[in-house]
């Protein structure tokens, strides 16, 4: 045991458990969508500052509760990615941190307006709730999509208005397959200590074609929704093709990527022809 999971005092080890159990990737990539979407909304500048910070802290408590959440198993199975599981970092600087970022959602959130924060709290809570014990059933899919199609009502509602539909089912679909590829590279790891989500049910061998059957129809849900030209229809068809691909034949973190890339692409389709 580390001096700093001992003492669980600051340094530079407590730096490095914070930030590599913050899921940075996955945490600013859903930020970065959301940036996007408030563009695409037209949000006033303080009013896309709020909500793109509520969301920023939304995030990092699912990201440090997750690995709170899983230390025990994480050390069971050698994680040498995980520093809480390695000793690298302080279980009691992330708890720290993940309570003021949970703190910070509740009133930023809130700030964006009752409603508005209400639903994103809603979205945080389905991250908790998956942490919590939905990834290991048959429901592990339920909050991502709940939430990713969550954010898209988050967004429009900091405007005082509804998305069109074809914003929270694109978002919720690109959020279920984010899922699917996401668990791909710890599908032995998760099965060795008794998690069984939706992924592990499908296997190892069905896990990325579904996935790619998932984010290849929210493309296609958003095609139909924005309706842009068709030059820029068929860019955007042979790009996504491209990278559902990538989700099949790609291994490690590749398949998550990808989909993250996909949801890029799809959000930044939405900002050009909103």
């Amino acid at each position: 045991m580390t001096a700093g999971l001992a003492t669980g005092g600051a340094g530079p080890s407590a730096l490095r458990g914070l930030l590599g159990s913050a899921h940075l990737g996955p945490t600013l990539a859903v930020t970065v969508l959301v940036a996007l979407l408030s563009g695409a909304q037209g949000l006033y500048a303080a009013q896309a500052a709020l909500v793109v910070a509520a969301v920023l802290a939304g995030q990092l408590s699912i990201g440090w509760s997750n690995d709170l959440v899983d230390v025990a198993r994480d050390r069971s199975t050698g994680r040498d990615d995980k520093p809480l599981a390695t000793g690298d970092g302080s279980v009691r600087a992330v708890r720290v941190a993940c309570a003021v970022a949970l703190a910070s959602t509740v009133v930023l959130s809130l700030a964006v307006g009752v409603v508005a924060g209400l639903v994103h709290l809603g979205c945080v809570a389905c991250g908790w709730a998956y942490n919590l014990g939905l990834k290991s059933t048959a429901w592990s899919w339920l909050p991502y999509a709940l939430a990713f199609g969550g954010l898209t009502v988050f967004v429009s509602l900091a405007d005082g208005s509804m998305p069109p539909w074809w914003w929270p089912v694109g978002a919720g679909l690109l959020g279920v397959g984010a899922h699917l590829v996401n668990v791909l590279p710890d599908v032995e790891d998760d099965l060795a200590t008794g998690v069984r989500g939706l992924p592990h049910r499908l296997g190892p061998r069905r896990i990325a074609p579904v996935a790619a059957a998932v984010l290849a129809l929210a493309s296609v849900v958003v095609l139909v929704g924005a309706s842009p030209p068709p030059a820029a229809a068929s860019a955007v068809g042979l790009v996504v093709i491209a990278l559902v691909a990538l989700v099949v034949v790609g291994r490690g973190r590749v398949p998550f990527v990808a989909a993250i890339a996909i949801a890029l692409v799809d959000t930044v389709l939405l900002v050009v022809v909103r």
